[in-house]
């Protein structure tokens, strides 16, 4: 939108605006069609765009925070902020963003340093590996194709529907769970399904019937299982410290003769809000079985 001006204003031509706020005339037709800075006047029969000279800093602005590599999205939030200090809040809550994402990436790139190195026993050599006998269990689920940014949320968001859910079933009877029936990475989709043990099974799938259809809800009988686990903490569960924990209990499950008898999963067995960084949270697990013999 074209802003009002005074018709005694100087205005600046898109040439010489561009100048004046390093930004070329190409950026500043982009910058106006997504409304981060629009002219202050078009002229109706060329077209031509002239800003006021208060404009630049605005200009500079947007592109100061090009710089940062900030999505032109996120741009727009700022600029539409008000005042300073609203900007400067959203931009510290970008940066957190930003700071957070390294820290994340330069965690996997140490982790696949120490693969890439031999240092592998290394890392798995914190992890203590045992196997847990699991009963048959029925359970209440909730599946999704999600990519690894997501995940958290959404593991948390699920296992607390499915926890209400449960106790208008006759209450949780086990710990709650997580089921990666395929890889989920930054490519890779699934599906992970989370999973809450119900008492009362009937009441379970009326609930489903009802309240989790929109969800995709479905009740059903988790078999009997032996699990090749390890418990870590929550700052483990954090990608990709887990990893490792996987890889090591795969590692001692070949030691072992062990077999896959079934998808990876996480086990939450914890109050996860209530835990600190260094309080045990979860199992990774695999459901394992004796490997047959070349006789059998």
């Amino acid at each position: 939108m074209t802003e009002n001006v005074d018709v005694d204003e100087e205005l600046l031509s898109i040439g010489a605006f561009a100048a004046r706020s390093r930004l070329s005339a190409k950026a500043l037709r982009l910058y106006d069609r997504l409304g981060l800075l629009a002219p202050a006047r078009v002229d109706a029969d060329t077209g031509y765009r002239y800003y006021r000279a208060a404009q630049v800093e605005q200009a500079r602005l947007v592109a100061l925070l090009r710089q940062l590599d900030m999505p032109l999205a996120r741009i727009a939030e700022v600029v539409d902020a008000g005042d300073g200090a609203a900007r400067a809040r959203r931009l510290d809550a970008y940066w957190a963003e930003v700071e957070a994402r390294h820290a994340s990436q330069r965690t996997l790139a140490d982790y696949l340093r120490g693969r890439l190195s031999g240092r592998s026993l290394e890392m798995y050599g914190k992890f203590t590996v045992d196997t847990v006998d699991v009963p048959e269990q029925v359970v209440i689920t909730e599946s999704r194709h999600i990519l690894a940014d997501e995940l958290p949320a959404w593991i948390g968001a699920s296992l607390g529907r499915l926890e209400e859910g449960a106790r208008a079933c006759g209450g949780v009877s086990g710990s709650p769970f997580v089921v990666y029936h395929s890889e989920v990475s930054v490519e890779s989709d699934g599906p992970a399904e989370a999973c809450v043990p119900v008492a009362d099974e009937a009441a379970a799938r009326a609930w489903a019937e009802e309240r989790g259809r929109a969800r995709g809800t479905t009740v059903r009988v988790e078999p009997a299982r032996r699990l090749a686990r390890t418990r870590i903490t929550k700052a483990q569960v954090a990608h990709p410290q887990i990893l490792a924990a996987f890889e090591a209990v795969e590692a001692w499950m070949r030691e072992q003769g062990l077999t896959y008898a079934g998808p990876c999963r996480e086990v939450y067995f914890a109050d996860w809000d209530a835990a600190g960084p260094e309080d045990p949270v979860c199992d990774v697990a695999f459901p394992v079985a004796e490997a047959k013999s070349a006789a059998g």
